[in-house]
């Protein structure tokens, strides 16, 4: 508002007004505010500058009572709520340039170009990493924390700065290591499997199955230098080594070294220190270290560590996990191009593994589509492109059903892939294409001379089939047009596509059909169902009105109990399809089912006793 008050005219007003809406303008805007936090009285300077170093370098927004609880830890030896900050102080010393989110009662900045300005504008908070890590730390040594049990599921409410101070203490001390920092670091990672702080980052950042909790839901061994390389703080982690409160061969509850953990996270110069730190001190010749830490970088794409781990002879580049999963497996199965790339050039490793499951990295990178990892895959002479995991789906199967062109079109183009293999159930990749309206792919599977369109499945059920059922009114009509595939297949409870797609009130898909002259719309499925039947039981109107105007459709004619589509419709309610069929002459509603139960007999049981069917 100075900043437009600041214009003589009321046109350079307006335009300035427009210009700041925009985003434009306000670097002024936001120096002559800073400028005017800094010359408060009194300690609000030092605290509005505060609130902005927080929020602007925070690894994720902060809620009120986070950042109240943060900057009330400075000069602190213990948790004061006498020296805790209102919210409103906070806003107030930032005079405007902090805000309160209403829905997520997080704290930001009035407006997104503010963030830009701080970032260009280093000067103004010299080593803020350094001084929040402080913070955080200071307030994880509060006795008042460390009285908390390791045990908890959550955080007490008294302490809310607790899980934004556990889950990035480390990041920020990472960034910036003062000698202060360190001595606070040392402090917490002493005995770090007994402060909750290491619960919570664990809780908090990493998957539940990875979690080291013993039986009481501690992080039983899950100790210091853990904790030091999962953040990737060398100087923590060789001063834990020198300082002989790190064992390089301590394993948590899981039978995870710290190596592992910083694999996993690519901490590069902490797993070349801890490497040569156990080479030095405990590592035996002709032991194999655990494949844990090859294991874990490569499904995380570490790259750096997966070349560092490699370079060990010790490792080896095929070990399994319990579940038959490779190095390879995993990088292929999150499509880490890079890693399967480094792995691929060592001679000794076998590309064509199968896990426990008997799936092998080029089904799994097909099943998701990563089709660098496909390619590379594919241009091995040591990989079978056409093998099937212990359900005998192929990898062409997994990336037809879930629609993946790309690795389809590759699969496809290799002599020695069988494109209509049969999987569990009989079921073909057209057939898991054309469930789930992959229309590319199945184009792609129709144009091949050795795929079967009409091939059934176990249950006998035909591609098309699957289609109606689902309502794929694009996949129906490819299938349609061509002279080998029969429109009224039925299935091996005489279900036809016709059927289906009345069951499930697929309009589109019935009209199509009963185009056609070769579909039989009263043909009957088990038990003497007819499509009519199907879709008056289910009130699809539509599929409804379709049969009711042909000639060749009953619509009184009995199932094998005897019961017509109006006999359903009026046992459902649905009473607008009881309307359509009185509406024909020849629907009788007194007929009686098996039981000699007529209509009027039904409704006047009312829908309690009409549930269930009774004897005679």
């Amino acid at each position: 508002m100075d900043a437009i008050l600041g214009e003589i005219t009321l046109t350079r007003r307006r335009k300035k007004l427009v210009e700041m809406t925009k985003g434009e303008g306000l670097g002024d805007a936001y120096t002559g505010t800073l400028s005017r936090i800094q010359a408060q009285p009194g300690s609000r300077s030092k605290l509005g500058m505060e609130v902005l170093m927080w929020v602007s370098h925070a690894e994720r927004p902060l809620h009120v009572n986070e950042l109240c609880h943060a900057l009330g830890a400075e000069g602190s030896t213990d948790l004061d709520i006498g020296n805790i900050p209102a919210i409103e102080t906070l806003l107030a010393s930032s005079l405007g340039l902090a805000t309160v989110e209403k829905f997520s009662s997080t704290v930001r900045f009035v407006h997104y170009t503010l963030q830009e300005y701080l970032s260009n504008n280093t000067n103004l908070f010299p080593n803020p990493h350094s001084i929040i890590a402080e913070a955080c730390l200071t307030y994880l040594n509060f006795p008042h924390v460390r009285s908390f049990s390791p045990t908890l599921r959550s955080v007490p409410p008294t302490a809310p700065f607790v899980q934004y101070a556990s889950c990035y203490w480390g990041t920020h001390a990472r960034s910036d290591t003062t000698e202060s920092v360190k001595i606070l670091a040392l402090k917490l990672l002493d005995g770090y499997d007994k402060h909750i702080s290491s619960k919570v980052l664990l809780l908090h950042c990493v998957r539940a199955e990875e979690q080291p909790f013993g039986g009481d839901g501690a992080p039983r061994g899950f100790t210091g230098l853990h904790g030091a390389a999962y953040f990737g703080c060398l100087e923590l982690a060789v001063a834990l080594l020198e300082a002989n409160k790190g064992d390089v061969q301590a394993t948590d509850f899981n039978g995870n070294r710290a190596i592992a953990w910083a694999s996993r996270r690519g901490n590069e110069e902490v797993v070349r220190a801890l490497l040569e730190w156990s080479e030095v001190h405990s590592y035996a010749p002709g032991t194999e270290y655990s494949s844990a830490p090859l294991l874990w970088a490569a499904e995380n794409g570490q790259e750096g560590v997966v070349r560092i781990l490699l370079e060990r002879k010790d490792i080896s580049p095929d070990k399994m996990d319990r579940w038959g999963r490779t190095p390879l497996w995993w990088a292929s199965y999150n499509g880490h191009e890079g890693v399967v790339r480094i792995l691929l050039e060592r001679n000794d490793l076998i590309p064509d593994t199968r896990d426990l499951f008997g799936s092998t990295p080029l089904r799994w990178a097909a099943r998701f589509g990563h089709e660098g990892v496909v390619r590379m895959l594919l241009e091995r002479n040591d990989v079978n492109p056409d093998k099937p995991n212990l359900f005998g789906i192929t990898p062409l199967s997994a990336a037809a059903r879930f629609g993946h062109e790309g690795a389809v079109r590759m699969l496809l183009e290799r002599n020695d892939v069988n494109p209509d293999k049969q999987s569990f159930f009989c079921r073909t990749p057209l057939s898991r294409a054309s469930e789930n309206a992959h229309e590319g792919v199945v184009r792609m599977l129709l144009e091949r001379n050795e795929v079967n369109p009409d091939k059934p499945s176990l249950f006998r059920s035909t591609p098309l089939r699957w289609a109606a059922m689902f309502g794929h009114e694009g996949v129906v009509r490819m299938l349609l047009e061509r002279n080998d595939v029969n429109p009224d297949k039925p299935n091996l409870f005489g279900i036809t596509p016709l059927s289906a797609a009345a069951r499930f009130g697929n309009e589109g898909v019935a009209r199509m059909l009963l185009e056609r002259n070769d579909v039989n719309p009263g043909k009957q499925s088990l038990f003497r169902r007819t499509p009519l039947s199907r879709a008056s039981e289910n009130a699809h109107e539509g599929v409804v009105r379709m049969l009711l105007e042909r000639n060749d459709v009953n619509p009184d004619k009995p199932d094998l109990f005897r019961r017509t589509p109006l006999w359903w419709a009026s046992r459902r309610g649905h009473e607008r399809v009881v309307s359509m069929l009185l509406e024909r002459h020849n629907a009788n509603p007194y007929k009686p089912d098996r039981w000699h139960r007529t209509l009027r007999w039904r409704t006047s049981r009312g829908p309690a006793d009409a549930q269930q069917p009774q004897s005679r």
